[in-house]
């Protein structure tokens, strides 16, 4: 029997089933088959890793790579010997902010109290997208001053970015880059995404604005690194873990069976618009910002990111057919989380479910949930019917 286990959060994200974790843990409970594996087929912000990772073989996929970080954060393993000293991070990154800094673009935001004048500065940051940087690791600074963050916390973001490559091959580097995301987003003047920054048109955004501009990126870190250093130290269980950044279609067809929790997006906003900086924070690739009419869109998207079949109303159908059939062919079982707010109702689910399986072997739960739709203004929740879809 599985059970449920307190875990860190990381991030603010869009969808957690955090809230819900017992009822999806309670519903792989009434189908899972003893010293079988879990696949994790979306793991998302990776709680059912966080929850039952280490009760049991697990494999974790998304097809986004920072979602392979959160997972492997949850189930790293350290020692006394894998954490680094706090004071050496800070040293070290201190040190290339302070060859990396230019004055020109630092702001006092605590002595800002004009709105005019802060925007005409705030556009000054934004437009070091345009100019050529001569030091690396400059991605952030470059991309992103501004925006979400000053141009001063891009620098702290970068340089911390940077020494977390001085780990890359150790236990404690997904820790390193878990407890950077939760500095940004804690950081961040936005509502928990990054699908558009916000803008200070009046006095009340402005001053909003301000108070996260304040927010000293490090002191997020070390919060939080310290926190899941502590989590992880002397972890000890048998169990195996695999971590995936795959297509659906491409993790089910290595997974030798056993049972599969999906959860895969309910609506038409794709995760790679609201995590992007996420993915680009992990991948450090540098990579073309999407423009539409060769202006620089407000989001600063990557141009290559992914796009769900589930999040696209003329293709979901089908990619539940096709996920249905490609768990079918590992004969696994299935927990399926989805909503009655969802691209497809919960009545189509079925229909397709039941041109692969027999109806004596599915079985729907059902619970009231708040899903978190991390708006800033208005309500931040909206309530919605979740269901877990089972088949045996």
């Amino acid at each position: 029997m599985l059970t449920p286990k307190p875990f860190p959060s990381l991030i603010k994200y869009m969808g957690s089933k955090t809230k819900i974790i017992d009822f999806i843990v309670d519903g792989i409970n009434f189908i899972h088959q003893k010293d079988k594996p879990v696949l994790d087929l979306f793991a998302g912000s990776a709680s059912l890793a966080g929850a039952i990772g280490t009760q049991i073989d697990f494999v974790s996929n998304d097809i986004q790579e920072y979602s392979k970080i959160l997972a492997q954060t949850y189930l790293a393993k350290l020692v006394y010997e894998d954490v680094p000293e706090i004071d050496v991070i800070y040293q070290n990154a201190l040190s290339l902010v302070k060859i990396t800094i230019n004055q020109e673009y630092i702001v006092n935001y605590s002595g800002l109290s004009d709105i005019d004048q802060f925007n005409i500065l705030e556009e000054k940051q934004k437009n070091l997208i345009h100019q050529n940087f001569e030091y690396d690791y400059h991605l952030f600074t470059k991309n992103y001053s501004g925006t979400w963050w000053s141009y001063e916390q891009c620098l702290w973001i970068d340089a911390l970015r940077k020494v977390a490559d001085q780990y890359i091959d150790k236990p404690v580097y997904p820790i390193f880059l878990s407890s950077l995301m939760y500095a940004m987003a804690y950081a961040s003047q936005g509502t928990g995404h990054y699908a558009q920054y916000r803008d200070a048109k009046t006095h009340s955004s402005f001053n909003d604005i301000c108070i996260y501009r304040k927010k000293d990126v490090f002191k997020f870190f070390h919060k939080k690194f310290k926190e899941l250093c502590s989590y992880s130290l002397n972890k000890k269980h048998s169990f195996s873990s695999n971590f995936l950044s795959s297509d659906f279609k491409d993790a089910l067809k290595v997974f030798e069976g056993g049972t599969v929790y999906a959860d895969p997006p309910y609506c038409f906003v794709h995760y790679s618009r609201f995590y992007h900086a996420l993915e680009t924070l992990v991948l450090y690739d540098y990579p073309e910002i999407q423009k539409k009419n060769n202006v620089i869109v407000k989001g600063r998207y990557r141009e290559d990111r992914h796009q769900s079949p589930f999040c696209i109303k003329t293709k979901v159908e089908d990619a539940f057919l096709e996920m249905f059939r490609g768990v079918a062919s590992t004969d696994s079982q299935l927990a399926l989380s989805y909503s009655n707010t969802g691209m497809i109702s919960l009545e189509t689910m079925m229909e397709v479910a039941s041109s692969v399986w027999d109806n004596s072997r599915i079985e729907i739960l059902t619970t009231d949930h708040q899903h978190m739709t991390l708006g800033r203004q208005g309500t931040r929740y909206r309530d919605v019917k979740e269901c877990l879809l089972l088949v045996r």
